[in-house]
């Protein structure tokens, strides 16, 4: 069995549980609220705001034996680049304040999330980084090509108020394609085990953000 493979049978588990929420259930039927789509952006510029961050640092630290990993975070890191502004337009344009957004602070879980990735790089092995693609890119395809139209027609919005999600349907299609590829190019058992560690701890964590956002219309949970 190849690595990607091995991979997402080892977080088949905490992709289930993701996936099983009612609110990304709700999601997929576009039956979400203004208030819920607007806290779920708010919670991804929190994360996506440090994607290219990570990625440099995750470059820099590989080591020579991994030259060809590098090369591809190089290309990943021009292709991610700005996509936090795309967030902040989003909001924007279906009403929320960005300016709030911008100078707020994240959910107790997707603080965590971003904290674990920059240790995992600085102490640990960078190459887990590439467990929080594996989760987020994987995720925002499913929502991307799944969820995006259903809530934009059931909530009234304009195009221009899905441009993160929209665009990363096609973009995040290519990227696991590519992805794959890296995956299955990694030899090294320390670095598979990383990779599957890192995918397990952020699936958590993103997991719990989901469930922190206001659902039919309740209001923001406290931050898990």
């Amino acid at each position: 069995m190849s690595f990607f493979d091995r991979l997402q049978e080892a977080t088949q588990q905490q992709r289930a549980e993701l996936f099983n929420l009612p609110i990304i259930r709700d999601a997929v039927e576009g039956k979400v609220s203004l208030d819920s789509y607007q806290a779920f952006l708010a919670q991804a510029y929190y994360h996506v705001r440090h994607t290219v961050p990570l990625m440099m640092a995750c470059g820099a630290r590989l080591p020579s034996r991994l030259e060809w990993l590098r090369e591809a975070v190089c290309e990943y890191i021009e292709d991610e680049y700005g996509h936090e502004k795309w967030v902040l337009d989003d909001i924007e344009a279906c009403g929320g304040d960005k300016d709030a957004v911008r100078t707020g602070r994240p959910s107790m879980s997707i603080e965590l999330m971003v904290s674990f990735l920059y240790d995992l790089i600085a102490r640990g092995n960078p190459v887990g980084l590439f467990g929080m693609v594996n989760v987020l890119e994987g995720t925002s395809i499913a929502l991307a090509t799944q969820a995006a139209d259903s809530i934009r027609e059931h909530l009234d919005l304009p195009q221009s108020a899905f441009s993160y999600l929209s665009s990363h349907g096609s973009l995040d299609i290519e990227h696991m394609q590519t992805y794959r590829r890296l995956m299955n190019q990694l030899e090294d058992p320390d670095d598979q085990a990383a990779v599957i560690h890192a995918s397990t701890v952020v699936y958590r964590l993103y997991t719990d953000m989901f469930r922190g956002l206001p659902h039919d219309g309740e209001n923001l949970h406290a931050p898990v």
